[in-house]
């Protein structure tokens, strides 16, 4: 035989990716423009139009190019698994399942997406107010508290639980929440300083949960910031008894048989000590992730907290509806005295004044 008249050798099989098909009914019922505003809100915990304008701020930080292998995940899609995740605390398993996902695919987006919130939104949506909004929180606690003068901020400390860590177990041991569940409990903490209408100006997370909360506070940049006179000089924090009373920290007596001059200051305190724990009722609410423990890993929890406040103040700000049934639980915290207790003098004659001044109807001095 000619070795001309050979046949050609035939090509190799083309190969072929093998990609298990995963349905997408759910998140095409949810995506499409027919589904009822209400149902989008209920899930998603928050209208198209925020969540379209979610979508448009983080859309470059999380797209990714399709592949020759396969079709890239939209973004609307990547920022729908994070939120859901977020709103419901959902284990990733069933999210998978939801979205027509891979369990780790989901989980990757959750993580992508909370850091695209972070590096893009927190700064703008989670800061110390200017001091045009400062004095404007001022006007608006002195409101509240009827007479109380000077408060930029309401602070409060709250726990997320978390799974038991492998190292130093014993820092995340919540003995209160322990004793009063019946059940062991791990948790790591989150302090937040909110605005009049519940925006978080400033948050400090994923201290161990076995920390009173003076403890965690002198941990944070706040305390740093305040003891170096950066908040004005002229603005007070208020906080709860578990905090200490310090030159910008404002917080209620705590000694037995209260004067009538001190019991009326702290009926007034406590009605912006009120502010902050709504804000922290509201977070939790709307973020189920915060209320159980989650399969993240505990290196990234404070990213996914973080997200949570970011996603919490642009709902505030937008005015997104909450329905009853996300806000019929309780705070889970206890307010333990702060044992160091008063540690400015010039701090306890202020209070004083200013005490003075609510009961008598005059201005302080």
């Amino acid at each position: 035989m000619d070795a001309n008249d050979e046949s050609p050798t035939p090509p190799p099989p083309h190969r072929r990716v093998w990609v298990r098909e995963r349905s997408c009914d759910w998140w095409d019922r949810h995506n499409s423009p027919e589904l009822p505003e209400a149902e989008f809100r209920r899930a998603f915990r928050m209208s198209r139009a925020t969540f379209d304008f979610l979508c448009d701020a983080l859309g470059s930080a999380v797209a990714k190019e399709d592949t020759a292998l396969r079709a890239a995940i939209p973004v609307r899609q990547r920022v729908a698994v994070c939120v859901w995740r977020l709103a419901t605390g959902e284990s990733l398993r069933l999210v998978s399942r939801r979205f027509g996902l891979g369990i780790s695919t989901c989980h990757k987006l959750v993580v992508e997406v909370c850091t695209a919130i972070r590096v893009v939104l927190m700064q703008g949506m989670l800061a110390w107010p200017d001091p045009a909004r400062g004095a404007e929180a001022v006007g608006r606690f002195e409101t509240i508290s009827g007479g109380i003068s000077g408060v930029v901020g309401s602070m409060y400390t709250t726990h997320i639980p978390v799974t038991a860590p492998r190292e130093n177990a014993a820092a995340y041991f919540n003995r209160r929440l322990t004793e009063r569940n019946q059940r062991t409990s791990y948790t790591v903490t989150l302090q937040g300083v909110v605005d009049p209408d519940g925006i978080f100006t400033d948050v400090f997370i994923g201290w161990p949960g076995s920390m009173a909360d003076e403890q965690v506070l002198e941990n944070s940049a706040l305390y740093q910031r305040g003891n170096g006179g950066m908040l004005g000089g002229a603005y007070w924090i208020v906080g709860g008894a578990s905090y200490p009373l310090l030159d910008w920290l404002l917080v209620p007596y705590v000694q037995g048989n209260l004067t009538w001059v001190q019991h009326t200051f702290n009926e007034r305190a406590a009605a912006m000590t009120a502010v902050a724990r709504e804000a922290f009722r509201r977070l939790k609410g709307r973020w189920g992730c915060l209320r159980q423990r989650t399969e993240v890993k505990l290196q990234d929890l404070p990213l996914v907290i973080g997200a949570c406040c970011v996603l919490h103040n642009l709902c505030e700000m937008t005015r997104e509806e909450m329905g009853e049934e996300l806000l019929g639980f309780p705070l889970e915290d206890y307010d333990m005295l702060s044992v160091s207790g008063v540690r400015s003098a010039g701090a306890a004659q202020a209070r004083d004044a200013i005490a003075h001044s609510l009961f008598h109807g005059t201005a302080p001095p």
